[in-house]
């Protein structure tokens, strides 16, 4: 049997603003690894972290962060780590200042606090930098030197807000190598991002939601397969596509067929996965076809969340 304290459970959660709703009967148990969440403006993504955190409670339901409740901030806060969107640091102070001073407030001493600091400033790369003003940094440099300051204590759970804002393509790669191990080391790390394209390589599973409700949860594969209704689409490039595509279009598991404008690849349409790669595969080698790539063509987050969108939209009203 499983055990309550390596999960996140959410347990029929509901938060109103008033008579807004913020989110609603959410039910969630979210394993370690990397979980991030999906969805536009007003979705309820601030929310789900912000009740996490115990930075607000639950109209109804009950929350449990590896077996923790936020009703008890002292336990929580230790096994917690928390990266906002929004900048707020102290007036002149610098990077170093700032992550050193959030570990002595866990209650240790200097010396543990110094080495804490200086491996989580090392971790983000800001080393060279951390004796200089925030105030003097660039964008990135200001989320990495606060993803510094949620990491440095080790924590259990990792909830970082729009974590890939701003940062150069060399430093979202190196921040996105820092997530997957912390994840691989069985921690749960909690993103929401607007980049779902690496939302999409980053992360072990999603939350997608829509008006305070969860549309979908699970691995992205996975969560696309609920979608009966919509056909499944795949990319195949290989050297001849043309024949090919007169082969495929011989199995009634085919619905469409078009030639890539490059004439290398063909986008094929199917509402019966099994059967169409069982006819693919066949295909291939009866015709001794080279395949450069076969990938699923709308399997990233950004074309299933529209998808479950689409499908589920009153469906909860």
């Amino acid at each position: 049997m499983s055990d309550a304290r390596e999960k996140i459970v959410f347990d029929n959660v509901s938060k109103f603003y008033g008579e807004t709703l913020g989110v609603n009967r959410v039910k969630l148990t979210l394993p370690p690894g990397i979980t991030s969440l999906v969805g536009p403006n007003g979705s309820g993504k601030s929310t789900v972290m912000n009740l996490m955190t115990g930075l607000l409670f639950p109209t109804e339901g009950s929350i449990s962060v590896r077996g923790v409740s936020p009703l008890q901030p002292e336990v929580l806060f230790r096994q917690l780590g928390y990266c906002t969107q929004y900048d707020s640091f102290p007036p002149g102070i610098s990077g170093w200042r700032y992550v050193f001073g959030l570990m002595l407030l866990h209650g240790h001493g200097d010396a543990w606090a110094r080495e804490k600091a200086e491996a989580a400033i090392e971790q983000v790369g800001l080393t060279k930098d951390c004796k200089r003003r925030i105030g003097a940094y660039s964008k990135g440099m200001r989320q990495r030197i606060k993803l510094a300051g949620a990491i440095a204590h080790d924590p259990a759970v990792l909830i970082l807000d729009e974590p890939l804002n701003g940062l150069d393509p060399m430093a979202r790669s190196e921040i996105i190598a820092l997530m997957r191990k912390l994840g691989e080391q069985g921690k749960h790390v909690i993103l929401s991002s607007h980049i779902l394209h690496e939302v999409d390589i980053v992360s072990d599973q999603v939350v997608m939601l829509n008006e305070g409700y969860v549309v979908a949860e699970g691995e992205i594969r996975a969560v696309r397969q609920e979608v009966r209704a919509v056909p499944l689409q795949v990319t195949v490039r290989c050297d001849r596509p043309s024949e090919l595509a007169s082969m495929m279009l011989q199995s009634d598991s085919v619905m469409e067929i078009r030639l890539h404008p490059d004439r290398r690849g063909l986008l094929i349409r199917t509402q019966d996965a099994d059967r169409f790669y069982l006819a693919l595969n066949k295909s291939v080698v009866d015709h001794n076809l080279t395949i450069e790539s076969i990938s699923p063509a709308d399997d990233d987050v950004q074309s299933v969340y529209q998808y479950l969108i689409n499908d589920n939209r009153g469906a909860n009203q």
